[in-house]
């Protein structure tokens, strides 16, 4: 068993983290949970090497051991799984495997052979079905959670923190990764799962622990909790869980496509956006709703049929061309398409709205673009340090109200959300949305893209649903319900007036 007991740490004068104990046995699976900047990385950052405890202790098997740096951690049965996976895409599985611990013929040639049979040997103990001589890039992202995993049962992992690890998955890569959970906590591994999504804690844990603002505030077994009371622990007050209502109020229409095709990935899509409305596009695995987008968005030019904003016919051949036509996309992956990791706060918030703050050419009005900055960040309710420190400082709920900061300042009329809650915390998504719902009614057009049909229901005005790269029907919001919208999603189709494509 594992055991942290007064785990306290501060940065400066800010206390993170105040007097936390947990503890974790070998064999099942623990969620840890809380509001972005509760203090859940600090704490796997201490246990996994990472950083060092202001006070406290941590206990193996009741021996205290004192962890400097990650190698001690993991040479004591504790591996660490971050957000960020460590992996080089251009190398095949094998070679990523082995990475830093090369099996080697002398002191010159690495065993080729060697590490690509070892590959072998654990993926058929763990029942993978992967080939080891495959290149990473070509994996989904599922696949490449496994690799992370692989790796450290190969070092003897005994206990695995796994941060986040099916943020930016779909429905059946999710199973995929709780099955390989299941195996492993069959074989005696203890779990550490960090994740916002309460319906996975629900689904694959056997005890909770609840951090809000650096302090333990709840423990105990997940089957004698609920959804809505973990998320009460985290807040510290209910959360709404009702349809939003506002008053609907559309204008001029925005953005019409018709008959939009690119025969890869989608075909003869036709559908329409007004000022002041919030259109859902949702979907599963491999609909191309992503892929629409991106190409409305110019990331993707090669497409046939017409796009219209305003009532006015557009070519869309890049991405400076819908910048120029007001259209702002918030990608699905925010790590590697939205934040720029050598910016700071305030130049990845700025960075679409920058020409607003240039005084010439070279020169940028720093009070005014600290100024834009500020106001939106107050509205966004953004937890940060000082705006001059590194995108990275920030939780990863913060990260993304930052990269809607840099959509908000650069003032679009039609503002495309991929997966807009991914990563951020209940409470935050609360706020999200609100800011959603305040923007509909300033007149800007939405299209919200979600894989929660349920956010799709509290949120938007109507919803589209795409299988095979084809829009199946669509659902008004009086008439939203999981059932058709699950079914549409499938390749069923309604026939009925309110399914109707207007």
């Amino acid at each position: 068993m594992i055991e942290m007991n007064g785990i306290t740490k501060s940065f400066g004068t800010n206390l993170v983290l105040d007097d936390v104990d947990l503890f974790l046995k070998e064999g099942e699976i623990l969620a840890l949970i809380g509001e972005n900047g509760a203090g859940k990385s600090t704490l796997m950052n201490i246990l996994g090497g990472v950083l060092p405890a202001n006070d406290g202790e941590v206990l193996m098997d009741g021996q205290r051991v004192d962890f400097l740096k990650p190698s001690d951690s993991l040479g004591a049965g504790i591996a660490f799984i971050h957000q960020e996976l460590n992996l080089i895409n251009d190398l095949p599985i094998y070679e990523n495997m082995f990475l830093g611990s090369e099996l080697m013929k002398n002191k010159f040639l690495p065993d080729m052979e060697a590490m690509k049979e070892r590959t072998r040997e654990i993926f058929t103990e763990l029942e993978i079905d992967l080939d080891p001589k495959e290149l990473v890039k070509n994996l989904d992202a599922s696949y490449k959670q496994i690799i992370e995993i692989s790796k450290a049962l190969m070092m003897d992992a005994k206990y695995i923190i796994m941060d986040e690890p099916t943020t930016s998955l779909t429905g059946g890569e999710i199973e995929r990764i709780f099955s390989m959970m299941d195996r492993l906590r069959s074989r005696g591994v203890g779990i550490i799962f960090i994740s916002h999504k309460l319906e996975e804690v629900m689904a694959i844990c056997d005890r909770y622990a609840v951090l809000r603002n650096g302090k333990m505030v709840a423990t105990g077994q997940v089957v004698d909790t609920n959804e809505r009371q973990l998320a009460h622990y985290m807040v510290g007050h209910d959360v709404r869980h009702e349809v939003l209502e506002r008053v609907k109020n559309y204008k001029e229409e925005i953005l019409r496509v018709e008959n939009f095709t690119n025969d890869r990935n989608f075909r003869d899509i036709n559908f329409s956006v007004k000022a002041g409305e919030i259109l859902g596009i949702t979907g599963l695995m491999g609909d191309g709703r992503s892929e629409l987008f991106l190409t409305i968005f110019g990331d993707m030019p090669n497409y046939s049929g017409d796009i219209y904003i305003k009532a006015e016919k557009v070519r869309i051949k890049d991405i400076q061309a819908a910048l120029d036509n007001k259209i702002g996309y918030l990608p699905r992956n925010r790590k590697e398409n939205a934040i720029v990791k050598d910016l700071n706060i305030l130049e990845n918030g700025t960075i679409v709205s920058l020409k607003d703050y240039l005084v010439n050419l070279f020169v940028i009005d720093k009070k005014k673009q600290t100024k834009a900055f500020d106001e939106e960040k107050k509205r966004l309710n953004l937890k940060m340090g000082r705006s001059s420190d590194a995108i990275g400082s920030l939780s990863g709920g913060n990260q993304q109200k930052v990269v809607l900061l840099k959509w908000l300042l650069s003032k679009p009329e039609l503002l495309i959300l991929d997966n807009p809650t991914q990563g951020v915390d209940v409470g935050s998504k609360e706020e999200i949305y609100d800011i959603i719902h305040e923007l509909a009614q300033e007149g800007v057009a939405i299209i919200i893209l979600s894989n929660e049909v349920k956010e799709i229901i509290r949120i938007c005005d109507r919803s589209l649903v795409m299988y095979h790269g084809e829009i199946m029907g669509q659902c008004i919001y009086e008439t939203m319900n999981e059932n058709d919208m699950m079914y549409l999603a499938t390749g069923g189709s309604l026939l009925s007036e309110e399914l109707a494509l207007k």
